[in-house]
C-alpha cells in the first residue's frame, strides 16, 4: 500500500478556482462610487468566510463586527456604536492568530478613519447613504472630461466616425490626442471585466479619429457674441480647452504662449513617435476654427518685453491661468552639474522644437520610472545612443509609467536597472559626464498605499558608466509672478477652489499642472472644461454646448466572453531607428468585434436606473 500519492486537483477544487476568479473579476469591475460603508462589510463578511474559526477574535469578534455594521447600514445605530466598533476592531488586531482576523480588523479601523462621516451621515440619516451619484455608469465617471463613451463606442460598430467625434468634442476638443496618448483611466473598472476584460476604449477612439480626420468633422454653431473677452495663459490643452468652450458659448478667448507653437506639453512633452505633429494640429486647427484668438512669443511675467499679469485682469472680462509644469527638478545629488546632464523637460523640449539632441554612439542612463522617463530613454534609443539605461529606485512593477511604456522600452534595446537609487555623478578634469553611481536598494516596508518602499542594500555603490544623465524625477511650476501678483500660491502650486476659481480673487480661474502639479492630458482638458462652464457662470450666462448626434439604440445580442483586440506595433528592430508613429489602429472587422463587446451599461441595469447618460453639462 502506498505511503504517499501525487495530489492533483478534483472537479470541486478547480471550480473553487474558477470561482476566485471570477470573484477577482467583479471586484475589479466594481463601479466608483460605492457607499465605502458597504463594501467595506461585504470585504469583512468575505474575511470572515476565509477564517478557519479556531481562534475567539476570528470566529466571534468579526460576526460582531459585521453584526455593528449591518446597524450602521441599517439606521439602527448610534454615534457609541462607532466607538464600539473601533474597540472590537482593534481588540482582533491585538488577539487574532493569523493575518486574515489582523488584516480584517485592520481593514474596519483603516474606514472608520478614512471615511468617518460616510458612517455618521448613515446613522445621522436613518441609515441613508451620503454617495450621490451622478454618473454610475463606470466609463463615464472615471473619464476625467466625462466624456460619453458608451455613446461613441455605439457609434464606431455602425462605422458612423465623423459623428463619434463629434460626440467626443461634446466633452473634449483633443479627440486625436487623447486616442493616441490617454492613459485610458475609463477602462479601470469596465464591467466588460466580469466576463473577460476591458473594452480597449481608446483604441476605438482612435479608430473614429483615423477614418473621420478631426478637422473635416465641423465644430457646433457658436452662440450669438456676449460681448466678454477672456484671457488665457496658456496655450496648452488645458488652455485650448478653455477657450474652445468659451468660444463656443459667445465669449472672446484669447491665448498667451510664450513658445513659438501652440501644444504645451502635448507638443513639448511627448515625442512624434508616440504623437505625430501632424496629428496634434488636427485638433488645434479645430479649435482655432472656432475664433480663438492666439498671442505666441508673449509671455505673462513682469521682466521686459513681458505682459503683466496685473494688466490682463484689468482689461479682460476674466482670466484662465494653465501654465501647465515646464521646469525641471533636480535629484540633489552630487556632479548634476556635470556636462552632459540633462532634465527631461529639456530634452522633450528640444525634440518639439525640431533641435534634436546629438547622441549618436554615447550611453545614456535616464534616471527615473515614469512615462516621461519611458518617453526620454525610447528618444535617446532613436536619437542614436550606443547604450540606454533606466535607473529607478524601485521595481520594475513599481514604475507609475504604462506597463507597456516600459515593455515597450526594453523590447527596444533599453536596460532597466531596477533597485538603484542615484548617488552621485562622476565627472572627467574638463566636467564632463563619465559615470553615474547608484546606491543599490533592497525592497522593504509596505506604505498606506500599498506600494513597496525601497531601504539601502548593505553592499558597494556601483558604477554605471555613461556620458550622458537624463534626471526624469517630474516636474515644476513656475509661480513666482502670480504669487508677486496676490494669487495664492501654496507647495508650489496654485491654489484653486474645486470649480477652478482662484480664491478671493475676483474673475480669476486656475487649472490642470499648475493646480494639481504634472498630471495627465485628458486631466487639463478635464480643467480646461469647467473653468470654461464656470467662467461662463461667472459672466452671467448659462450657455450649453450643443451636441445633435442621435445614439444608435442598443442590441440584444448575447454577449459571449471574448478576447479583447489590443493595438500592433511596428516591429522593435524596425521603429527604434525613426521617430515614425509605431502604433497601428484596428480594422474595421477588430473595431466592429470590439465594440459589440461593450454591454451599454448606459442602457441596461444601473444605468438605465440613473439616466445612464448626461446629454449636456
Amino acid at each position: 500500500m502506498s505511503r504517499l500519492k501525487i495530489a492533483t486537483p478534483n472537479k470541486a477544487q478547480l471550480t473553487v478556482e474558477r470561482l476566485y476568479k471570477d470573484l477577482e473579476r467583479r471586484i475589479i469591475a466594481s463601479p466608483p462610487g460605492l457607499c465605502p460603508v458597504d463594501l467595506q462589510l461585504s470585504f469583512l463578511k468575505m474575511c470572515h468566510a476565509q477564517t478557519c474559526g479556531k481562534c475567539v477574535p476570528c470566529r466571534v469578534g468579526l460576526g460582531q463586527l459585521q453584526n455593528l455594521m449591518e446597524d450602521v447600514l441599517a439606521g439602527k445605530a448610534t454615534l457609541k456604536t462607532l466607538d464600539l466598533i473601533r474597540d472590537t476592531a482593534s481588540d482582533i488586531v491585538d488577539s487574532a492568530d493569523c493575518a486574515i482576523g489582523y488584516e480584517a480588523a485592520h481593514m474596519v479601523l483603516a474606514g472608520l478613519e478614512g471615511f468617518r462621516e460616510d458612517y455618521v451621515y448613515h446613522i445621522e440619516h436613518g441609515g441613508k447613504c451620503s454617495c450621490h451619484i451622478t454618473q454610475p455608469v463606470p466609463c463615464v465617471a472615471l473619464c476625467p472630461a466625462g466624456v460619453d463613451i458608451p455613446g461613441y463606442i455605439a457609434l464606431v460598430k455602425e462605422e458612423r466616425y465623423a459623428d463619434a467625434v463629434k460626440l467626443i468634442r461634446k466633452d473634449n476638443p483633443f479627440p486625436t490626442a487623447c486616442a493616441l496618448i490617454c492613459e485610458h483611466p475609463c477602462e479601470a473598472r469596465c464591467r466588460r471585466n466580469m466576463i473577460d476584460s476591458a473594452i480597449n476604449i481608446r483604441g476605438l477612439k482612435r479608430m473614429a479619429v483615423d477614418n473621420a480626420r478631426a478637422n473635416t468633422v465641423p465644430v457646433p454653431e457658436k452662440a450669438e457674441s456676449t460681448g466678454k473677452k477672456v484671457a488665457i495663459i496658456g496655450g496648452g490643452p488645458g488652455g485650448l480647452s478653455a477657450a474652445y468652450y468659451l468660444e463656443l458659448m459667445g465669449h472672446h478667448a484669447v491665448v498667451f504662449e510664450e513658445k513659438s507653437k501652440l501644444g504645451g506639453m502635448l507638443r513639448y512633452g511627448i515625442p512624434n513617435y508616440r504623437f505625430p505633429r501632424e496629428r496634434l494640429q488636427e485638433d488645434i486647427d479645430t479649435i482655432l476654427s472656432t475664433g480663438v484668438e492666439v498671442k505666441l512669443n508673449t509671455r505673462v511675467g513682469n521682466g521686459e518685453g513681458e505682459i503683466s499679469y496685473n494688466k490682463l485682469h484689468e482689461e479682460y472680462d476674466a482670466v484662465y491661468i494653465a501654465i501647465g509644469a515646464h521646469t525641471d527638478k533636480k535629484i540633489g545629488i552630487e556632479g548634476e552639474d556635470a556636462n552632459g546632464v540633462m532634465s527631461a523637460v529639456e530634452m522633450l523640449r528640444r525634440i518639439g522644437d525640431d533641435d534634436m539632441p546629438d547622441f549618436k554612439d554615447k550611453t545614456v542612463v535616464v534616471v527615473g520610472g515614469g512615462n516621461v522617463a519611458m518617453d526620454c530613454t525610447r528618444s535617446a534609443i532613436r536619437l542614436g545612443a550606443k547604450k540606454v539605461g533606466i535607473a529607478y529606485r524601485r521595481r520594475q512593477t513599481d514604475m507609475t509609467a504604462l506597463p507597456e511604456e516600459v515593455e515597450g522600452a526594453i523590447a527596444e534595446g533599453a536596460e532597466l536597472y531596477s533597485l538603484k537609487a542615484p548617488h552621485k555623478i562622476e565627472a572627467d578634469e574638463n566636467g564632463n559626464v563619465t559615470a553615474l553611481w547608484v546606491e543599490p536598494q533592497i525592497i522593504g516596508p509596505i506604505d498606506a498605499w500599498g506600494r513597496a518602499r525601497p531601504i539601502q542594500a548593505d553592499v558597494p555603490l556601483l558604477r554605471i558608466p555613461c556620458d550622458i544623465v537624463v534626471v526624469a524625477i517630474g516636474q515644476g511650476i513656475e509661480t513666482r509672478h502670480f504669487e508677486e501678483a496676490g494669487i495664492s500660491v501654496k507647495r508650489g502650486t496654485i491654489t484653486a477652489m474645486s470649480d477652478s476659481e482662484v480664491k478671493d480673487v475676483h474673475g480669476v480661474f486656475a487649472g490642470g499642472d499648475c493646480v494639481t502639479g504634472p498630471a495627465t492630458v485628458i486631466r487639463a482638458i478635464a480643467a480646461g472644461k469647467v473653468a470654461a462652464a464656470n467662467i461662463d457662470e461667472y459672466l452671467g450666462y448659462h450657455h450649453v454646448v450643443p451636441c445633435d448626434v442621435e445614439i444608435p439604440p442598443v442590441s440584444y445580442e448575447d454577449k459571449e466572453p471574448c478576447g479583447r483586440i489590443q493595438l500592433s506595433e511596428k516591429e522593435a528592430g524596425e521603429r527604434k531607428t525613426n521617430f515614425d508613429a509605431f502604433e497601428c489602429g484596428m480594422t474595421k472587422q477588430e473595431a466592429c468585434q470590439e465594440a459589440g463587446r461593450c454591454l451599454r451599461c448606459d442602457k441596461y441595469g444601473y444605468g438605465s436606473l440613473k439616466g445612464g447618460r448626461a446629454a449636456i453639462w
